[in-house]
């Protein structure tokens, strides 16, 4: 049976999860009817987004379900843009998930956003000085700044409440896309200030189609969905099931991280301060993810001394579950093929761009070579990963790099076609 190592792209549903999401597709009647079984669901789906608010330290009233964090994103980030106008700019980090880079990009050709992308260092990090930079730079014509809690592919952590406060000095809103941090790090919403943050369920062990978007009471945006108003912000006829679902994963999450958060406080905030990761104090899921990962990145770079960790190397400042690397030589697509046929499912990157041969723009951000990006492989471990998968991996990787650098590089140019 194939070794999934690719839980960023999408995690298994959660026994719990599953179990949540089939009972509830026998229940009947819309939660927006008036009628008991109509009221029933409506009871179901409110008392499911009072879970999902307590896994993000938010209120249930600023809880809006969306279909994925796809839709969160967007509606965070052009709905904050469409509400703070004739303000233009829009303020992002380099290395940015294409959810946000494609939305701003749109708001920039059909909405006139003048979109400015801040610069991340070599590790993928956001720092405040250059966001104060950029908010002093642009003044009153900033509608909003949209950045990662984490990054998707390297795994680096933003200190998030660090750059909300400093965007929040100025009196502007920040989406945060913590669609990869969720349910590996602690995320209070509250007590971080965003305006606005997204979230999916499927990363998490919920089902694919579900996410939210966290809207604080006290901003607004503009909606992109129109016909009912069904949810403060967002159009539709709610998915009682997947909402359910979501919950039932999102609750499992919050108990996994109940206890890190109490032997350590914000793992953001531990990491910019450099003091111990509470990771190293804590025990349970999230904790032995931790080591997974680092037995895994230990083993590679004995296996392969020279692949390249990328994002922040110390356990407090990177995803618990990511172990990014760069294989000089190589390709990470052929890399990855090889791995595939010895039985190891794994990413050179987010899966909203797989099948796209092109470099990361995340390591491109970072500064890194575009010939030694090429090289990527992202390794993210999850639910289920056992210490044998791990050691298992590092056994076959050697040969398959091997492999992948006698093949080298692809020129990446299409050969002409020859007609008879």
């Amino acid at each position: 049976m194939p070794v999934y190592l690719d839980h960023a792209a999408t995690t298994p549903m959660l026994p719990t999860a599953r179990a949540a999401y089939v009972d509830a597709l026998g229940v009947v009647g819309n939660p927006s009817s008036i009628h008991s079984q109509g009221q029933q669901a409506k009871r179901m789906l409110e008392e499911a987004r009072e879970a999902i608010a307590v896994s993000l330290g938010a209120e249930p009233v600023e809880v809006i379900l969306t279909s994925g964090g796809t839709e969160s994103i967007n509606l965070g980030v052009k709905g904050l843009f469409w509400k703070r106008a004739p303000r233009r700019v829009v303020l992002v980090p380099g290395g940015e998930h294409h959810a946000t880079v494609d939305a701003v990009e749109w708001l920039a050709s059909h909405e006139g956003a003048e979109v400015v992308t801040m610069p991340v260092d070599a590790l993928g990090r956001l720092q405040p000085s250059v966001l104060s930079s950029a908010l002093q730079r642009y003044g009153d014509d900033v509608a909003l700044v949209s950045l990662l809690w984490a990054n998707n592919e390297v795994g680096t952590i933003n200190d998030v409440a660090a750059l909300v406060a400093v965007a929040r000095a100025s009196g502007v809103p920040v989406h945060v896309d913590a669609v990869a941090a969720y349910g590996y790090l602690p995320i209070a919403f509250d007590a971080v200030g965003a305006a606005a943050l997204s979230v999916s369920a499927h990363k998490i062990g919920g089902p694919v189609g579900v996410g939210a978007l966290v809207l604080a009471r006290a901003w607004e945006v503009e909606p992109l969905i129109h016909g009912g108003s069904q949810q403060r912000v967002r159009s539709g006829t709610q998915d009682v099931a997947g909402a359910l679902a979501f919950a039932a994963a999102a609750t499992s999450a919050a108990a996994d991280l109940t206890h890190l958060a109490s032997s350590g406080g914000d793992l953001t905030q531990r990491a910019a301060s450099g003091r111990e990761s509470p990771l190293v104090a804590a025990s349970g899921f999230v904790a032995e993810l931790a080591a997974l990962r680092d037995r895994l990145v230990a083993g590679i770079r004995s296996a392969v001394p020279e692949a390249v960790l990328r994002g922040d190397p110390s356990p407090a400042g990177r995803l618990p579950g990511n172990a990014h690397l760069t294989f000089p030589g190589c390709d990470g697509d052929s890399l990855l093929f090889l791995l595939d046929l010895a039985g190891f499912s794994v990413s050179t990157g987010s899966a909203c761009q797989a099948g796209v041969p092109e470099i990361s723009h995340v390591l491109l951000a970072m500064g890194i070579p575009s010939d030694e990006a090429r090289g990527a492989l992202r390794f993210t471990l999850g639910h289920g990963t056992t210490a044998e998968e791990v050691d298992a991996l590092v056994a076959a990787l050697p040969a398959a790099y091997a492999s992948a650098r006698r093949a080298g590089h692809s020129t990446r140019t299409p050969a002409p076609t020859a007609f008879a």
